[in-house]
């Protein structure tokens, strides 16, 4: 008797820590993050460095496949961000035109920047007080976006830059963080980042360009220099149109 009631009395001990286990798995629920880079533009030094140019016609196009990609999948967004910077804003304006979902919302803290890196001339050539704010910002980008979601499975969508994308790629992967400039992804590519409903991340996919044809890539290490230029159309005259018929 003694011995069951011992066992009965360690079975209730169990129970409440079984319910509390439950309760906290029920509290949250996988979140993915979709980062998408801007598309191409033409770097122009009258422009102010804080909004910078706008996307290139080669740019718009790329935004505009990204969109459409984008849009063929099952799930929709439940919340879209964008840098303030102009590149990014024009990308999330062709994206938007292709997704049934709310507006974008700008976060300031989503503007390109330059954390610290292992590369010794990238940071000759950085303000390291720069550089360093540029570490606390992102890192509170990444405490703000990427912490386990709500009771429901939610998508949240960041269209912002490379040097954003890939030191938030070395946060979710445990890495040094100064390690993102050994990564390239290019210009409109998709990056895929899943937060476990225990806080755990899984890298999907980083740079993901499948949606882009190879004669329009750009911005990714190996990748050519390029133009989207049309040529004019050559219209034919009415008279040869009509006897055509």
């Amino acid at each position: 008797m003694k011995y069951l009631a011992g066992l009965l009395g360690i079975a209730l001990c169990l129970v409440p820590t079984a319910h509390a286990a439950e309760a906290a798995s029920a509290a949250t629920a996988p979140r993915e993050i979709v980062l998408v880079r801007h598309g191409h533009y033409d770097k122009d030094p009258a422009i102010d460095e804080a909004i910078g140019p706008s996307l290139s016609s080669l740019g718009v196009a790329q935004a505009y496949l990204a969109g459409a990609r984008l849009r063929g999948e099952d799930s929709a967004f439940d919340a879209l961000w964008v840098s303030p910077m102009q590149r990014a804003r024009d990308t999330a304006a062709a994206i938007g035109a292709e997704l049934p979902a709310p507006g974008f919302r700008i976060d300031a803290e989503l503007a390109e920047c330059t954390p610290p890196t292992h590369h010794a001339q990238v940071m000759a050539e950085t303000d390291p007080a720069h550089a360093a704010a540029c570490k606390a910002r992102l890192d509170r980008v990444f405490a703000r976006h990427f912490a386990a979601g709500p009771a429901q499975p939610r998508r949240e969508l960041l269209v912002c830059h490379g040097n954003v994308i890939r030191y938030l790629v070395t946060r979710a992967l445990g890495v040094d963080g100064m390690a993102w400039l050994e990564m390239s992804v290019g210009h409109a590519s998709i990056t895929r980042i899943r937060v476990q409903p225990d806080g755990r991340y899984k890298v999907i996919a980083v740079g993901d360009v499948g949606h882009i044809p190879a004669v329009l890539r750009s911005g990714a290490s190996g990748d050519a220099a390029r133009r989207l230029a049309l040529p004019p159309l050559q219209l034919v005259p009415t008279g040869a149109a009509e006897r055509r018929r």
